[in-house]
């Protein structure tokens, strides 16, 4: 049985004809058999794609065949192909949506005028020196912090990254503007704009970490400045580092919205009609039809009928 892995990819570079790219992408992908996301646009690409570990190999040594790849860097993590329910490849104004195609500036050294980038390390060193002074801020939805963050991280109270910037300009962080801010996301795509959008606004010291949750993770696992487990955009919904979570320095930071018992599991509120709203719900309550939703009153009452009928 051949072993499977997940890549998890971007790059900010200027691509002259997205649509070129998008289409040898697809191709090349449909020929090794991948399946996964892929966005492309005028500034760059995002990816996560997975499948079996030759197939993922040669997929990285033909990706960076072309020029403005070829430096990228991919994070490797267990998983394949089946953690997908299909290739899609696709051309958008963005390849995260933040709603401001028009505010980024890409060059060939990538995001102009973005966050001071700092490896894993180097994050601790920052901490360290300025102690209280830094603030980490979550570049993640909201929902994602539910079951990991920085320690003692602001969350923003966003659904969506087009919400970000309607939150930054909302005077609620105005207080971190002359602090030292680390901004994180799960891979860093997400805070290579962020950061710049807040600079933009007048934020004065913003970093990123280099490689995002996932590269301080895999350096620290839990004996470092992240606790939880990581949000993950595929099948397998969370990621634990370390020993996972058996591991002594793990902490449970995610908790049923029934029964409050401690889960790292995010299930779609069985109220289709009103609520597609993903809710953490542990394994003994999804068994129950009158708990397979969030804690919304109407939605609460629709599990109650639905169990009802049963």
């Amino acid at each position: 049985m051949s072993l499977g892995k997940i890549l998890l990819y971007y790059a900010f570079t200027p691509i002259s004809d997205p649509t070129a790219v998008m289409l040898w992408q697809r191709t090349l992908c449909e020929k090794l058999g991948l399946r996964g996301r892929i966005l492309i646009s005028e500034h760059g690409i995002n990816g996560t794609v997975g499948g079996d570990m030759a197939a993922c190999k040669r997929y990285v040594r033909a990706t960076r065949e072309y020029p403005g790849f070829k430096k990228m860097a991919f994070k490797w993590s267990d998983g394949s192909a089946d953690d997908f329910p299909k290739l899609s490849v696709k051309v958008r104004d963005e390849i995260v949506a933040f709603g401001a195609p028009g505010e980024l500036k890409v060059d060939e050294n990538g995001v102009v005028g973005g966050g001071v980038h700092l490896k894993p390390e180097e994050v601790n060193k920052l901490v360290e020196e300025r102690g209280e002074e830094v603030v980490f801020f979550d570049g993640r939805n909201a929902m994602e912090a539910e079951i990991g963050k920085f320690k003692g991280a602001v969350v923003p109270d966003v659904k969506t990254t087009h919400d970000f910037i309607e939150e930054i300009e909302s005077g609620k962080y105005d207080w971190m503007k002359d602090r030292p801010v680390v901004s994180y996301c799960t891979g860093g795509i997400r805070c290579e704009i962020l950061s710049a959008l807040m600079k933009n606004r007048g934020f004065k010291e913003i970093y990123q970490i280099e490689g995002g949750i996932v590269r301080y993770g895999e350096e620290y696992g839990n004996d470092g400045l992240w606790e939880g487990s990581m949000y993950v955009f595929d099948k397998r919904m969370h990621h634990e580092f370390g020993a996972g979570l058996e591991d002594p320095g793990f902490i449970q930071l995610g908790h049923c919205v029934h029964c409050n018992k401690g889960t790292n599991t995010f299930h779609n509120c069985i109220n289709e009609d009103t609520c597609r709203q993903q809710v953490l719900i542990c394994d003994d309550c999804i068994q129950d039809v009158k708990t397979q939703c969030c804690d919304r009153p109407d939605c609460l009452e629709v599990a109650a009928e639905l169990a009802a009928k049963a």
